[in-house]
């Protein structure tokens, strides 16, 4: 090809690598991507949205399943799991071509290959074992993500143990299922897949699931879902997995005893592993961190000149929206744009899909105390709200820590209907640094869900009215 030397190129089309690439060529920079495999990345593909998918089709089945409290007569329900999945891998297909179109749209040159690097700005891009193009820039930037982690004795087959992308396209419903980790990944496939039906066990290593979220609204999500008929168990490892011809027996040990539980599949969501073997990190001079990260500054540079790593490959949160936010961080430092700020960690919200919804943004009640802080805690519960009490969904609570000095909003934390769609308020909040003051003043609509948010805010300094 003519076009062989770039001022950009993206490795990895995910939602980090396409997004860095398109504000790239927005800012007039010559920029080219290569993509191995599916542009959108496992987000796109096997990931975020077509989880969200299966569970859209879980949520609207149970709703179906509970008609009767809405005054409604449903006979006959059911559902088709091929329908469910097919659905499912549409919105992928239909989301794919829009990125490429996307990219297409900011001509940006696309690159179908897997990318190594050679050093001094030079890369080649092969196919199937075959070269496709030797590429030259000044700027190169990771985005080639992570995988599922896999453990000795555990390894998926496809049939017995599934990861994410197995459980994504079920050829047909388990009886019994029992999902290893208890994580975002592991806890919304458990969630679908308990609503269709399925006999569910999580296992998790440490005390709470969603080890990562307040304590509290852990403890409250658990309690729903075991309520729902979920079993859980914590503070358990799974010690071995004995494969038998149609199901798993899973020795679980808790406590120095063990346990067996067989099941039809199990479900393995123990975390992730960065993508970067094989792409010349080692002749680049592009060092790792102690996790196996690629190690980068505030702004993604990494330990070589002219090389950068955004997303999941560059360490955690391994979040979406993370990984696009460092892609416009890197992207405009390179472009010497001015007011370029780091990323801070701490004002990145968080979501579980699960039923019920986990959201998050700053620390949690613990992580402030044990900085050491003089907090304010505000709660206000779903059964206090009258759209949660309309929408017949009656359980959950959200939760606000608070500066008690300074006022300064620290974190905030909610289980319920909807709060994947609510916690951007306060992520807001955090970002413009308001205090408690902003937010008492701050007018909510009524009826809504957000109200809770006032009332949480109010609760923390003893001026809550429907509390």
């Amino acid at each position: 090809m003519a076009d062989t030397n770039f001022d950009v190129i993206v490795i990895g089309g995910g939602p980090g690598g396409y997004v860095a690439a398109i504000r790239a060529a927005q800012l007039g920079l010559k920029t080219a991507l290569v993509e191995k495999e599916h542009l959108g990345g496992i987000c796109l593909n096997w990931g975020c949205i077509p989880t969200k998918a299966l569970l859209r089709s879980a949520e609207i089945y149970n709703h179906m399943k509970h008609a009767s409290a809405f005054g409604l007569s449903v006979k006959g329900v059911d559902f088709d799991l091929t329908k469910i999945v097919e659905r499912s891998r549409g919105i992928s297909k239909q989301l794919n071509s829009g990125v490429g179109h996307l990219l297409k749209k900011n001509k940006v040159t696309v690159f179908d290959g897997f990318a190594k690097l050679l050093g001094d700005g030079k890369l080649s891009v092969e196919k199937d074992g075959k070269k496709v193009s030797d590429l030259t820039s000044k700027h190169i930037i990771l985005a080639t993500g992570a995988r599922a982690k896999v453990f000795p004795g555990m390894e998926p087959d496809g049939k017995l143990v599934w990861t994410y992308r197995e459980a994504l396209v079920p050829k047909t419903m388990p009886k019994s299922l029992l999902v290893i980790g208890s994580g975002a990944i592991g806890i919304e496939f458990a969630s679908f897949y308990m609503t269709l039906g399925a006999d569910v066990t999580v296992v998790e290593v440490m005390p709470q699931i969603m080890p990562f979220e307040d304590a509290e609204i852990s403890d409250i999500a658990r309690k729903s879902m075991e309520k729902q008929g979920m079993k859980i168990l914590t503070e358990s490892m799974v010690k071995e997995l004995k494969r038998g011809k149609d199901n798993v027996t899973v020795v679980v040990e808790k406590g120095g005893k063990k346990q067996e539980i067989v099941v039809d599949v199990v479900i393995s969501a123990v975390g992730v592993t960065p993508n970067t073997e094989s792409i010349g990190l080692e002749a680049a001079g592009v060092k790792l961190d102690e996790r196996g990260f690629v190690a980068i500054d505030d702004y993604c540079q990494t330990s070589a000149k002219g090389i950068y790593a955004i997303g999941d490959v560059a360490g955690a949160p391994c979040l979406a929206h993370k990984a696009s936010h460092e892609g416009v961080i890197c992207v405009e430092k390179i472009a010497g744009e001015k007011g370029v700020h780091p990323l801070d960690k701490s004002r990145i919200p968080g979501c579980t899909y699960c039923n019920p919804q986990v959201a998050s943004v700053g620390m949690t009640e613990q992580q402030a105390k044990d900085k050491g802080l003089d907090i304010k805690v505000g709660r206000f519960p779903f059964m206090g709200n009258g759209k949660a009490i309309a929408l017949g969904e009656p359980e959950g609570l959200v939760k606000t820590i608070f500066d008690a000095k300074t006022g300064e909003l620290l974190g905030a934390h909610m289980v319920g209907a909807e709060v994947t769609e609510m916690i951007q308020g306060f992520g807001i909040a955090k970002a413009l640094e308001t205090t408690e003051a902003d937010l008492m003043h701050t007018v909510f609509p009524h009826p809504t869900l957000s109200e809770m948010m006032h009332e949480s805010v109010l609760d923390a300094f003893g001026k809550a009215i429907h509390f």
